[in-house]
């Protein structure tokens, strides 16, 4: 495949099952050895963790959306960044909802094999998610 068809690929994961819910396309667009490195332990492996992780913020935050900022690809590698926003309106690892509108960004490499995604490697400002929904405080502003 093409770097242009392999971000499309990452493009329409972002779009259609990520902010447009479309979960079910994850069994077609996900390689049966799929390997997200941010899964918690515990997760299934393959198509089926991501499911559950996508459901994790999905219960947590039923509203939000993602916005592809940017997306670059070489080979079979394709790098995006992205924005998060979602109203907190369940509970997020052990937090109880608190109706905070939240905000955060974040980044992917994913790798491609034949029209899947195959792997995964994610780095997202959670901890500024956390602090958004009051789970960590936020930080004093130094004195001088």
């Amino acid at each position: 495949m093409s770097a242009e068809e392999n971000k499309a690929i990452v493009r329409r994961f972002i779009e259609d099952v990520l902010s447009g819910n479309q979960v079910g396309l994850v069994d077609t667009m996900f390689a049966p050895e799929y390997v997200n490195h941010l899964l918690p332990p515990g997760t299934p492996p393959g198509p089926e963790g991501e499911k559950g992780f996508i459901a994790m913020f999905r219960n947590a935050f039923p509203d939000f959306r993602m916005t592809v900022d940017d997306i670059l690809a070489e080979g079979d590698r394709v790098a995006g960044c992205w924005t998060f926003a979602g109203t907190h309106t369940g509970a997020f690892q052990g937090m109880p909802p608190t109706g905070r509108r939240v905000t955060m960004t974040g980044m992917n490499i994913f790798r491609l094999a034949h029209g899947q995604i195959v792997d995964n490697r994610s780095n997202f400002d959670q901890f500024g998610m956390l602090q958004q929904i009051g789970a960590i405080p936020a930080a004093e502003p130094a004195q001088r």
